[in-house]
């Protein structure tokens, strides 16, 4: 994968461990595997973050933090995944695992009122609770799984063809000598 690209967007481990609110994790942020790029780390952060971005709780990057120190994932990516659920993202993702839960478990729907999404789900919460939470877990599971998949594949395929052009350009004839040095050289 593209590292120095990735490198330059991640915060630096020396910036972070300075940061007061950040003090009960500062001995976990010496841990070098939390910040290292490796297809195994950035598949693992991936998973970390996309499933707690499907969880319908507050302070989702805490928990992602929190998991990807346990898991020893990098941490920046795990915590920037959460991202993927944002006030535009959210309201679908959450009728969708909704709608998932109700299907697994035949409850009725309770479609969303002209109020919102979060106005929905505060005013309803007793009765979908279970729908939503199984639907989340699911959905949380499901992409943690293939975005895993995906990056490890799509790894494998770039470092596939970093090796195909090294090995193609040892495999060059030599370049031709300029003409003229060779026809001066000969006089």
């Amino acid at each position: 994968m593209p590292r120095k690209f990735i490198k330059r967007y991640l915060p630096k481990p020396e910036k972070l461990r300075k940061q007061k609110s950040l003090g009960f994790l500062s001995e976990h942020l010496a841990d070098p595997s939390l910040w290292t790029l490796t297809r195994r780390s950035v598949g693992g952060a991936f998973s970390v973050g996309l499933f707690f971005a499907f969880m319908p709780m507050p302070f989702q990057m805490i928990a992602a933090a929190l998991v990807a120190i346990l898991f020893r994932v990098n941490l920046p990516i795990s915590v920037g995944m959460v991202w993927t659920s944002n006030p535009l993202t959210m309201p679908p993702m959450l009728y969708g695992a909704y709608l998932l839960g109700s299907w697994l478990l035949g409850a009725p729907l309770m479609p969303p009122d002209s109020d919102g999404m979060l106005g929905w789900v505060v005013d309803r919460f007793a009765v979908i609770w279970q729908p939503l939470l199984l639907g989340c877990v699911i959905l949380g599971t499901l992409a943690a799984i293939l975005s895993n998949i995906a990056v490890r594949l799509l790894w494998r395929w770039h470092v596939s063809l970093q090796w195909k052009k090294r090995l193609a350009i040892k495999k060059l004839p030599p370049p031709p000598e300029n003409s003229n040095k060779a026809s001066s050289l000969q006089k």
